[in-house]
């Protein structure tokens, strides 16, 4: 003998009747249950929701930023919350540093600031203000390449290229902290950008060929 049950004989409007009446008592509920605990007096649902609704559509804070990338001076206006690589990617119109796992662990966004190798997507644009930064765009001077670009060109360091960019801006500050006595030298200190490829025995290459010890 069958068990199925007889389909619901009500209408649209009804269904959505009970729907709506439904998420009403399940929010009125938590709300009274919340305040009962606490010992608050209740507020109504929507007067709750309402209140939320503000919150959410409030301004983030905001301030102005100026700084020098690559040479040329720029001022904007920023959320506290962006981060360098967004300013740089979406503000700026510089998307040569990439936005790997933007958790500072892979560094595909690796950027000079005041010649110090960072990790951008871990470095909020607020706090630089009047600081010097160089990106994979600001390295070449002109047509002619910069020495660590050539390299890797020459030692063919790259395949999908996608980590490359992060890759000659860490090399360039490997090279500048004088990190490059031996291949294990430069491995560790390069230990921070990641290549999926696996092209490491490359890149090290071109590193040492930039540091003049090839």
């Amino acid at each position: 003998m069958s068990t199925e049950l007889p389909a619901s004989t009500a209408g649209p409007a009804e269904a959505g009747a009970t729907a709506l009446s439904r998420r009403t008592f399940i929010a009125t509920t938590a709300v009274g249950g919340v305040a009962a605990t606490s010992g608050l007096p209740t507020e109504p649902a929507v007067a709750v929701a309402a209140t939320s609704t503000e919150v959410l559509t409030e301004a983030p804070p905001t301030s102005r930023v100026t700084l020098s990338v690559n040479g040329d001076r720029h001022t904007a206006l920023v959320d506290n919350r962006t981060s360098l690589l967004d300013l740089l990617r979406e503000h700026l119109g510089l998307p040569g540093t990439k936005k790997g796992c933007d958790a500072g662990a892979c560094g595909a966004c690796t950027v000079l600031i005041d010649g110090r190798r960072v990790n951008a997507c871990l470095t909020l644009a607020v706090r630089l203000d009047g600081a010097k930064v160089t990106t994979i765009e600001g390295l070449a001077d002109g047509d002619r390449l910069h020495p660590l670009q050539q390299a890797f060109i020459d030692q063919d360091a790259f395949q999908c290229g996608y980590c490359t960019p992060g890759q000659i801006m860490s090399g360039v500050g490997c090279i500048k902290e004088g990190h490059t006595g031996s291949a294990a030298e430069i491995r560790e200190w390069m230990s921070g950008n990641i290549c999926r490829c696996g092209c490491y025995t490359k890149i090290v290459l071109a590193v040492e060929q930039a540091a003049g010890r090839k």
